[in-house]
């Protein structure tokens, strides 16, 4: 049976209203009883756990945005957790310290400082940036709102500040994770010369909104060229996460996390591992769909490392016509 110590803490992550905590010990719990040979309990905990997290996940309402934002907001709620992300262990730990203190801010803010809200996510394409804004979501139980700042840019030139002033208005009055792709189209350097007087007040205006920003929503900006970015915005952000290829190591984990049932237990590690060598998570990730999708429709059970090598190896094509 339980401990008395998990006992009593599961009963004071209750009447604190503190539900990561509570479904952390009640996790334990479920591990001690299957240790003690309590399969079926163990599995019960479990799936009354999971079932919460749903419930939770669908009683979460996606606010619209005003008319004015139109097509320059997507909005949805996500599904995608944590340990689905392959990303260096340097920067999973940091992106834990995000949930961690936003589970905890109140405590944080009873002694004058604040839980890390607006980060910014530098890296390749395809090494986890997107996917990690949608891991936020999930974990923190809020809504995603991507700001497409490419169109945002392009469409409303002019009108570029006041779109983003209404965008920090909304803030405040909608909590969510705020992602903002392709970050560079608006946070160049401005001491560039091709930088044109529009973009400089842009940029200008938008390092003042993030100064002043004083809602409990979450603000992720990515770029995959963070050299182009001013040097001004690092200051404006509490922490700064870096991403690259998968090593190895990842890149096992990855196929292990993507394949599951699907990956046979002999399995050739060693010609895979150096064929996707160079691939970023995406593409890997890919590469394994696609081979799955080859298993079931030769009503196989299983995916052999051959067929996986042959949808990497057309990944590695597509990508090297794309240069």
């Amino acid at each position: 049976m339980a401990t008395a110590n998990q006992i009593k803490s599961l009963i004071r992550s209750y009447s604190q209203d503190n539900k990561e905590r509570f479904y952390s010990i009640a996790l334990q719990m479920a591990a001690h009883e299957a240790k003690q040979g309590h399969a079926t309990l163990a599995h019960e905990i479990r799936e009354l756990i999971d079932n919460d997290r749903k419930q939770e996940h669908k009683n979460l309402t996606v606010v619209p945005f005003p008319q004015e934002l139109k097509g320059l907001v997507l909005s949805e709620t996500s599904d995608i957790s944590f340990k689905t992300l392959v990303a260096p262990q340097t920067t999973l730990d940091r992106f834990k310290k995000v949930i961690v203190e936003y589970y905890q801010r109140h405590k944080l803010q009873n002694h004058g400082l604040s839980n890390r809200r607006r980060v910014l996510l530098a890296g390749p394409p395809g090494t986890g940036k997107t996917m990690s804004a949608k891991v936020l979501a999930h974990e923190l139980k809020l809504p995603l709102y991507t700001i497409q700042v490419d169109r945002l840019v392009t469409k409303f030139m002019g009108e570029t500040s006041a779109k983003l002033r209404l965008i920090f208005d909304v803030m405040k009055q909608k909590q969510g994770v705020y992602f903002f792709d392709e970050f560079d189209a608006i946070g160049g350097d401005r001491s560039l010369d091709n930088d044109v007087g529009e973009m400089r007040r842009v940029l200008n205006a938008l390092l003042q909104f993030i100064e002043q920003d004083q809602s409990d929503s979450i603000i992720i900006a990515a770029t995959n060229n963070p050299n182009l970015l001013d040097h001004a915005l690092f200051r404006r952000f509490d922490d700064v996460l870096y991403y690259s290829l998968p090593t190895e190591t990842e890149r096992q984990h990855l196929i292990e996390l993507v394949l599951a049932n699907f990956l046979k237990s002999k399995f050739a590690w060693k010609k895979v591992l150096k064929i996707s060598e160079g691939l970023s998570q995406a593409e890997i990730g890919a590469a394994c769909k696609d081979a799955i999708k080859e298993a079931i429709l030769k009503d196989h059970t299983s995916v052999p490392a051959s067929e996986l090598i042959n949808t990497l190896n057309h990944r590695i094509e597509v990508y090297s016509n794309l240069k």
